[in-house]
């Protein structure tokens, strides 16, 4: 067991926990933050995906040690412009069905649309979260109807 510093979306909280033990375990198990979820728990379908600094990483497979001390975001702390236009793009288009996967798509939407420039099309494959509700359709309509705000200036 030791001690970790974490700061999860803008607040801090200390856990005494074992340094191998998953970022996402810590979330839901110790600090109880549920909005990162657990899906197949090897790193492939991404439904526990949150930010850790400007870094998308997998929760389920990301030692807690390696989480001290830097700032993780999840889909309760990410409010920026993004992704409040995100996650209205979410509602308009009706992505989620079981929803269960929609937080870890979302901060992968993020990150895809902060690094594309408004001239360039975004490559939707760079998102590799699994949906077994199979809204990728409308994800990509979501997706691209914020991209083309951006595009527009709006």
């Amino acid at each position: 067991m030791a001690l970790f510093e974490l700061t999860i979306d803008d607040k801090p909280y200390t856990v005494d926990t074992d340094p191998s033990k998953p970022l996402l375990w810590v979330l839901r198990e110790d600090l109880n933050q549920t909005q990162a979820k657990f899906g197949c728990g090897a790193g492939l379908c991404g439904a526990c995906t949150v930010y850790v600094d400007d870094n998308l990483v997998r929760a389920c497979a990301y030692p807690i040690a390696t989480a001290a001390g830097k700032k993780i975001t999840t889909i309760s702390g990410l409010d920026d412009e993004l992704a409040q236009k995100l996650k209205a793009a979410w509602l308009k288009y009706d992505v989620p069905q079981c929803g269960y996967c929609q937080p870890g798509f979302v901060l992968g939407a993020h990150k895809l649309l902060k690094k594309t420039a408004p001239d360039q099309t975004p490559n939707l494959n760079e998102v590799t979260n699994l949906c077994r509700c199979g809204t990728y359709d409308r994800i990509r309509q979501a997706v691209l109807d914020v991209h083309g705000q951006a595009s527009q200036g709006s």
